[in-house]
């Protein structure tokens, strides 16, 4: 599978520990790997272009994510975000799309 790699933006600090992180790309169409070194706890990202936000917090089914659109809220079963355990976290080509503005915050 081919991937984007991303990398935050930004990193906030609590305390020595990096505990807020937040970037944002345009989506390639493929899976976006990003890389925060730390494993996060909580992860929402936002599609702009088509108003859709999903949302994973550590406990979670690993395939599922909260989902809102204009209309309704649901729990999305498709790995919309995944953690990967290794201080990354993937962000499903499905919900990332092609040439979408996308803004993700994670903490950690």
């Amino acid at each position: 599978m081919t991937t984007q790699a991303i990398s935050p933006d930004t990193a906030g600090r609590d305390g020595g520990k990096n505990a807020f992180y937040s970037g944002s790309f345009t989506s390639n169409g493929n899976a976006a790997v990003v890389t925060l070194g730390v494993k996060p706890r909580y992860v929402k990202v936002f599609n702009q272009t088509d108003t859709i936000t999903w949302e994973w917090s550590e406990g979670m089914a690993a395939t599922n994510a909260f989902k809102t659109t204009s209309s309704a809220l649901a729990v999305d079963t498709g790995t919309a975000i995944l953690d990967n355990g290794d201080g990354t976290f993937t962000i499903s080509s499905g919900a990332a799309g092609t040439s979408k503005a996308l803004t993700w915050i994670a903490f950690c």
